[in-house]
């Protein structure tokens, strides 16, 4: 039922986290490159407590390092300007939550799923996008049991994976 107004599992909100999953992956290889070529200052020192308060903490006294700062700030940066699209679309604007007083919202509303393997068409169109979205979350799934397995910070395996073409 919560569907038909975008919230839960929906084309729309697939669309979204493919997006942002595409977009983990774009800061992911823009950060190892920053790291690699010297681009973060001091990339593993800790944060100061005194100067950055309870935002750098990890747990306790432990707080985030530099790159991981960077890491953050984009992704926070990147997390309020989706929400803020959400929030106050454009009427160009592909919306998250289907509002009936949008004027797409009968094309939005009865959008088919795009099943297990949407058909392959070249170019710019949302069923590329879906296809692209989805391998993007699913290597990102990849990538975070990757780390955990092997131990390795997620920058270290990326840049194993690209035969250390950053660092």
């Amino acid at each position: 039922q919560l569907a038909k107004w975008g919230w839960g599992p929906s084309v729309q909100a697939e669309k979204w986290n493919g997006r942002h999953a595409m977009f983990g992956w774009f800061f992911i290889c823009a950060t190892a490159y920053a790291k690699g070529h010297g681009l973060i200052p001091n990339p593993d020192m800790a944060l100061d407590l005194k100067e950055w308060g309870t935002l750098a903490t990890i747990s306790g006294k432990n707080t985030i390092t530099n790159e991981r700062a960077v890491i953050l700030f984009a992704n926070v940066h990147f997390f309020m300007m989706g929400l803020m699209a959400t929030i106050a679309p454009l009427d160009f604007w592909d919306p998250l939550l289907v509002d009936p007083n949008h004027p797409r919202y009968e094309e939005l509303k009865n959008q088919e799923p795009y099943g297990y393997m949407p058909a392959f068409t070249p170019g710019i169109n949302e069923a590329t996008e879906m296809i692209h979205g989805r391998l993007a979350m699913v290597g990102l799934i990849t990538l975070v049991g990757a780390s955990a397995i092997e131990g390795k910070p997620m920058l270290d395996i990326v840049n194993e994976w690209v035969g250390g073409a950053y660092y």
